[in-house]
């Protein structure tokens, strides 16, 4: 704990460091050193049937994202900084508005040149959401809100950037993780890997679970981003996790891929997919064992893919 708390602190000692460095350039130089911008986006789909022999269901969709980065370069120091949000809803049929996207997520990560391509550098991560999550098609349990989970990873290491930028590599022998669940009753059940609610022989609950997991190990994110083909971009993220403290050997896993193709200046078509494993989150499921089905939780791998047409801008 007391290691976690050091690590933590030594990033934003890192981060008051490079805004120093930074308020010192700015009034001494007038070269941009400084990149910045973002992109603003918004995914619609729809589909309607009247007397349609072959079937068919109503259904409307539509997701709103946002994109901002602010990318700081000089001879020796490097400070990228992104924010990705993201909210979406889908309505099938005569169902209720259900939540089909939902993602908050800040970087910011400052390196310091130890050689051609590679810097010392300090990584802070935060991921959440906005809104209430159910457990579909039982829309009144709530499995996760703002907050719940959340988590905040700070990280030592070195960071690899290739020489066209494309590439960048960052490893990380100490890191920091806290996973943060901001509800007592999700607490309790032992949501999201915190220590669940301890009950007595009659089911009355004598001690809360806890809303706070901390995690002390090794960090590993590579990112990936080029244009492969004429207005036609491949994005990759993967980040892997190990807890020193508690079976090492259960990696967390966090691997995304953006396809995205530009129409026209702001038609553009995308391909999200999405794949984690965290041995510490349990998921529901269900088989059949014997003819019978058995239902339960445990560690189970997580997919998601998302093909959306819409609207973007750059700025």
């Amino acid at each position: 704990m007391k290691k976690i708390i050091i690590y933590f602190l030594t990033i934003i000692c890192l981060t008051s460091t490079a805004q120093t460095i930074d308020s010192t350039i700015v009034k001494t130089d007038t070269t941009k050193l400084w990149k910045k911008g973002g992109m603003i986006g918004a995914d619609f789909s729809q589909a309607s049937y009247t007397n349609w022999a072959a079937g068919g269901i109503n259904s409307l969709s539509g997701v709103a994202l946002f994109n901002l980065f602010r990318n700081y370069k000089s001879e020796k120091t490097s400070w990228d900084n992104s924010l990705d949000l993201a909210y979406g809803v889908v309505k099938i049929g005569s169902s209720s508005i259900r939540k089909s996207e939902d993602k908050i997520e800040f970087n910011s990560k400052f390196g310091q040149q130890a050689s051609k391509n590679w810097y010392y550098a300090a990584l802070l991560n935060f991921k959440s959401q906005f809104d209430v999550g159910y457990n579909y098609p039982d829309d009144t349990t709530i499995v996760s809100h703002f907050m719940a989970p959340a988590t905040v990873l700070a990280a030592l290491g070195l960071d690899y950037k290739s020489h066209d930028k494309s590439l960048s590599f960052f490893v990380s022998p100490l890191t920091g993780k806290a996973t943060f669940v901001n509800d007592q009753r999700l607490a309790d059940a032992g949501a999201f890997g915190v220590q669940a609610a301890e009950y007595d022989t009659a089911g009355v609950k004598t001690k809360d679970g806890q809303t706070i997991r901390y995690e002390f190990g090794g960090f590993l994110k590579m990112t990936y981003k080029k244009d492969i083909f004429k207005n036609v971009n491949f994005q990759t993220k993967l980040e892997l996790f190990t807890n020193y403290l508690n079976h090492p050997e259960n990696i967390d896993v966090n691997w995304e891929i953006l396809l995205a193709m530009k129409i026209n200046r702001f038609l553009s078509c995308t391909v999200n997919t999405q794949l984690i494993y965290d041995h510490d989150i349990p998921v529901p499921y269900e088989k059949v064992v014997a003819g019978q089905t058995v239902r339960g939780t445990g560690p189970r791998l997580q997919f998601k893919e998302v093909l959306a047409v819409g609207l973007a801008y750059k700025f």
